[in-house]
């Protein structure tokens, strides 16, 4: 998403206003996501950014342009760059309701009071319906959103608009993000609306897409391993050798989660406890 460029507002359909949070960066493309859901005067808003000054007036314009105020905030997950302007949205705009899924990981201390909902859990607001769907991998608590009435997707962080998802070491799980794939699949999508880069306008396509491309990366991997590269620096600049350098960090973080859900699964071994320095096997 590097140079990727969004309108700070936008209308992506009759239920869907977009306002940029204004946090570009290498990992957030042109900033996160947050979007005013339904048709009616009161509408939820899903996600807020990270909470820097500059999303607020996005927001207000988002808000004029949509003719409606906040019903309720609710959370894909716990990350900074989207529950991080949670506090300062009710600041302005009085109290309001912030519901996310519960996590010891990720929860607390919040300037708000957070209202639990789980897979399954059902918002409302007219003109939209929003179906909670439990999907771990990227962050234990992640859930994206059916909107039933387009039969669309809010995919949070597990389908991005450009490029792929970045596997965390600390509360994320490449075996869980997988799974977690194959389920929204299962929802057959139309649209999906994710949380950085452009609106994806054909979201079951777009799934299979991002599970093959993760099945091609591993199979790289084991192929690389079975040559006897067995340091994650190297495996990187093997596979990642058409990427800007800028890239590799994130690209070690990538191969790491790989190897890691090898090791699970009984397809890979290390030597050494810290697995980002370990060498790695095939068994």
């Amino acid at each position: 998403m590097i140079g990727l460029t969004l309108p700070d507002v936008d209308v992506w359909s009759e239920r869907v206003v977009v306002a940029l949070g204004k946090n570009p960066g290498i990992f957030t493309g042109p900033g996160t996501n947050t979007y005013l859901v339904g048709t009616g005067a009161r509408r939820i808003l899903l996600d807020t950014g990270d909470g820097r000054r500059e999303y607020l007036p996005v927001l207000e314009r988002a808000l004029a342009r949509a003719g409606c105020e906040i019903q309720e905030i609710v959370l894909t997950h716990g990350h900074p760059d989207h529950q991080g302007g949670a506090a300062a949205v009710i600041e302005r705009f009085g109290p309001l309701r912030v519901s996310k899924l519960p996590s010891e990981l990720y929860d607390g201390p919040y300037d708000f009071e957070a209202t639990p909902i789980a897979d399954g859990s059902v918002i409302r607001t007219e003109g939209a319906t929003l179906r909670a769907i439990h999907t771990p991998g990227h962050a234990e608590d992640h859930l994206c959103f059916a909107l039933e009435e387009e039969a669309a997707l809010f995919s949070g962080d597990n389908v991005l608009g450009v490029g792929t998802t970045v596997i965390p070491g600390h509360g994320g799980s490449l075996r869980d993000y997988m799974r977690s794939l194959e389920r929204m699949l299962g929802e057959a999508p139309t649209a999906i609306y994710p949380a950085h880069g452009p609106r994806i306008a054909d979201g079951t396509a777009k799934i299979r897409e991002y599970i093959d491309h993760r099945n091609e990366r591993e199979e790289q991997i084991r192929a690389a391993l079975r040559e006897g590269l067995d340091r994650i620096p190297e495996i990187v600049k093997r596979i990642y050798a058409a990427y800007p350098e800028s890239l590799h960090g994130a690209a070690a973080q990538s191969v790491c989660s790989h190897l890691l859900k090898l090791e699970s699964e009984g397809r890979a071994a290390r030597e050494g406890e810290d697995a980002p320095r370990a060498r790695w096997r095939l068994v």
